[in-house]
């Protein structure tokens, strides 16, 4: 089978497992909200409110897209059949993905094409492998219902397939303008759920077996590429984390200095970001940079994509109805993105259950009248270093936790409270 008809017939299949899924999952859509955050994510999609932090505006302005075509009651529909949607999309690019992998494995012949049995499997194999996960249980049921979990699949399995299409043009002219893509959908997948970020090992270790095709590889090389990968992650995760803070920096500056309204600072912040970024596109290009007019290009194209939240300082403003957190400035903003109201818990490092600690106030900047004011936050319990470790196993202070410990340390007996000096108990 020549190139041109492997192409043909690889795109009709595409179209195949597509339009299975597709089917599938609009023939079993919830007819309403299911349980967890569906009904929320349902009600402030259909009027643009603004729902639980980290928020998800990417979500919810194409989920309002989709409720334009309903009516009242009809609006749970839409969006479950957005997410059905989105979902035979992923299956679509997972096919694409597979054809991807199993061609470098499937013999070609002298002048590059493939035999019609090479063809044949090659093609099943996506199928197979595409619909396989169509069907399985964990997919088909995110893939029916409001959730971010299927838009966040579209965008994983479309990043994906992004830098396949990069792989395979990599020697061509412009073929870097897949890498930039791959950045501008990673700054809109933030606006639906962080899990894609996880991609980003998975693109380094693509981009590296690319240009090392002669197979030597060494096990120091590829511990590199992933401490190198786990850099930008964190990278990443610091961008999306100092980036409004810088907006609300600078957004105190103008209200509490220049006696201007609120979110004009973080408006010339970003402005001016922009611009930056700009000059340096231009000046990269003009020296003939390639590699750091691509840094510069993907850096850009990421503040775009992560710019969509400014929909959530938009609504909120707006006072409506569902506004929690009410972020309606950057320094609001930057406390709903951040989930404080969920608290921390010490995975990695921390104390025992049974630790003593002091309370300690904490401070934060908050809108009051025409300025930022300093306000107390939540207390904050400060542990003695001497009770902490790594990786702690047994650390909640909650009650029925804290009872488990103590049945599990001592075997089923009850272990007496300690007392601090000032009566409480620990």
């Amino acid at each position: 089978m020549d190139n041109k008809h492997f192409n043909i017939w690889n795109k009709v299949c595409a179209a195949l497992a597509f339009v299975v899924s597709a089917v599938t999952y609009l023939l079993t859509i919830e007819p309403t909200a299911s349980f967890w955050d569906c009904g929320e994510f349902i009600a402030s999609s259909y009027k643009l409110e603004v729902g639980h932090p980290p928020g998800n505006p990417v979500f919810q302005l194409i989920a309002r897209l989709f409720t334009l075509f309903s009516e009242g009651q009809g609006a749970a529909v839409a969006v479950n059949a957005m997410s059905a949607i989105c979902s035979a999309l992923t299956i679509f690019f997972l096919y694409l993905t597979i054809v991807f992998l199993v061609k470098r494995i499937v013999k070609r012949e002298d002048d590059g094409s493939y035999a019609l049995s090479s063809a044949i499997t090659i093609f099943a194999s996506g199928l197979v492998g595409a619909l396989a996960y169509c069907f399985s249980d964990t997919f088909w049921f995110s893939a029916v219902e409001g959730e971010v979990y299927a838009m966040s699949s579209l965008f994983t399995a479309a990043v994906f397939w992004a830098m396949t299409k990069w792989y395979d043009q990599a020697d061509e002219p412009h073929s870097l303008r897949w890498i930039v893509l791959i950045a501008f959908l990673m700054g809109l997948s933030i606006g639906v759920h962080l899990l894609n970020l996880l991609t980003i090992p998975c693109l380094f270790f693509l981009f590296y077996f690319r240009k090392k095709e002669d197979g030597r590889y060494s096990f120091w090389q590829l511990a590199g590429v992933f401490l190198l990968s786990c850099v930008v992650l964190l990278l990443v995760m610091a961008f999306i984390q100092y980036l409004p803070k810088t907006a609300a920096f600078f957004d105190r500056i103008f209200v509490n200095g220049f006696h201007l309204p609120f979110n004009s600072g973080a408006a010339f912040f970003m402005v001016l970001l922009l611009l930056l970024c700009f000059v340096g596109i231009y000046l990269s290009w003009k020296k003939d940079k390639v590699w750091l007019n691509t840094v510069i290009l993907c850096f850009t194209t990421l503040v775009i994509g992560f710019s969509i939240f400014s929909i959530v300082i938009i609504r909120s403003s707006v006072k409506t109805p569902t506004n929690e957190y009410q972020p309606d400035n950057p320094y609001t903003l930057v406390r709903y993105l951040g989930r404080e109201q969920y608290g921390s818990n010490p995975l990695i490092y921390g104390q025992t259950y049974d630790a003593a600690y002091e309370l300690e106030d904490s401070w934060y900047w908050a809108p009051m009248g025409d300025r930022y004011i300093k306000a107390r936050g939540q207390v904050h319990p400060v542990y003695d270093s001497k009770t902490k470790m790594l990786f702690p196993r047994m650390w909640s202070s909650d009650e029925r936790h804290r009872d488990f410990y103590d049945w599990y340390v001592y075997d089923g007996a009850s272990r007496p409270r300690s007392v601090n000096v000032d009566g409480r108990s620990y």
